[in-house]
């Protein structure tokens, strides 16, 4: 049969070269070299099916078998992940400014120094305050010796009831003073709010410091927090507390956490709802806003079949792959139309068409066709 097909090919290939050589002339639209092209074009085309044939057909008398090798199906835990990318923030991030104003006498501390709560980061000229202080508390010895003097009289019943709470009313009135300035006082000097390293100092020694202008960048990074975005889509099928695996491809390295929180808010703008992780940051080489490659499960199978991706081909009636069936003899490759789940790093779920014992072939699947005669390996 394929070789009257053939055969019937090289008459038309002949007829082709007749017409040519016989045709009438040319019309005056179309040259006799655009009618030669046209031939040759013709001939080149023919040439190509017969060449299709003469392959065919000796594939089809072929008797050697092909030569593939076989994956056996067996069921295995089978999971989904999604990728979406975040962005890492501090544990504690603090820019710190003074709660009073004045003039700064010294800086303590240096950039990328850490720090404990509490540390002086820098001091603020006080000497106003420092001198209201000595004052009160010049007349703050006095008003307590006036008052310890009324007190001792008015407990053995000598001098007036108003003496003595004049004089305890001054003392008490002296001492609240002396209280606020000492508080006061205290507003000058700049202190640490939290442990962390200061990352930025943005004044100098002599500037004028105050509470609306930062005196300097306070970061925690022991322990980073991550912020993704997930599409709404995902809401149903991630949970707090699910594993999740993060990659910093900046600095190549990969680490697993758990979701710690899932938002409440979906943005209107992109459709998506947030997500927080938390990290250790020991060697503190994760930096804030740095890129963090998120996976999230969204999918998990305990037993499923699965196979390589690239075994599944497609034709008009769906998705199919090649299997080994023992026939008789032979082993034989037999086409297999499969219904796909879900696809992850390369592997893709069958929920339809292979069951588990079924060998798959894993190799040489592109020169096999329904029928062959295999052999493997």
């Amino acid at each position: 049969m394929k070789k009257q097909k053939i055969n019937q090919l090289f008459a038309l290939i002949l007829l082709v070269v007749l017409a040519a050589c016989s045709g009438a002339p040319a019309s005056d639209e179309l040259s006799k070299q655009d009618q030669l092209k046209t031939y040759k074009q013709q001939l080149h085309e023919l040439e190509i099916k017969i060449s299709e044939l003469e392959a065919e057909l000796k594939k089809y008398n072929d008797v050697d078998k092909v030569e593939v090798k076989l994956k056996e199906i067996q069921l295995q835990k089978f999971e989904h992940f999604i990728e979406v990318t975040g962005s890492v923030e501090a544990e504690e991030e603090v820019n710190v400014s003074p709660e009073g104003s004045g003039q700064i006498l010294d800086i303590p501390v240096e950039e990328g120094q850490w720090v404990t709560k509490g540390t002086v980061l820098a001091t603020l000229n006080a000497e106003p305050i420092e001198r209201n202080i000595e004052q009160i508390q010049v007349n703050l010895d006095l008003a307590v010796t006036t008052y310890e003097r009324q007190k001792k009289l008015w407990d053995q019943n000598i001098g007036s009831e108003l003496q003595y709470l004049q004089a305890k009313s001054t003392k008490e009135s002296l001492e609240k003073q002396l209280e606020g300035l000492k508080a006061q006082k205290d507003l000058s000097i700049i202190k640490a709010p939290v442990d962390g390293t200061i990352d930025n100092i943005f004044q100098k020694q002599g500037q004028i410091a105050s509470p609306q202008i930062p005196f300097a960048k306070l970061v925690n990074i022991e322990k980073v927090k991550i912020y993704a975005d997930v599409a709404e889509t995902y809401l149903t099928k991630i949970n707090e507390g699910d594993r999740v695996f993060v990659s910093f491809p900046a600095i190549e390295r990969d680490v697993e956490t758990k979701v710690l929180m899932i938002g409440n808010y979906i943005d209107p703008f992109n459709r998506t709802f947030r997500i927080r992780l938390d990290l250790r940051n020991q060697d503190k080489l994760i930096k804030p806003n740095m890129d963090a490659v998120v996976k999230l499960r969204d999918y998990s199978a305990e037993e499923a079949i699965v196979i390589p991706s690239l075994l599944i081909k497609d034709d008009f009636k769906g998705h199919y792959t090649f299997i080994a069936n023992q026939e008789e003899k032979d082993l034989v490759a037999r086409k297999v139309y499969i219904s796909t789940g879900v696809s992850d790093n390369n592997m893709t779920e069958i929920t339809e068409g292979l069951k588990p014992g079924t060998k798959v072939i894993s190799e040489g699947f592109n020169q096999v066709f329904d029928g062959a005669v295999i052999t493997a390996n």
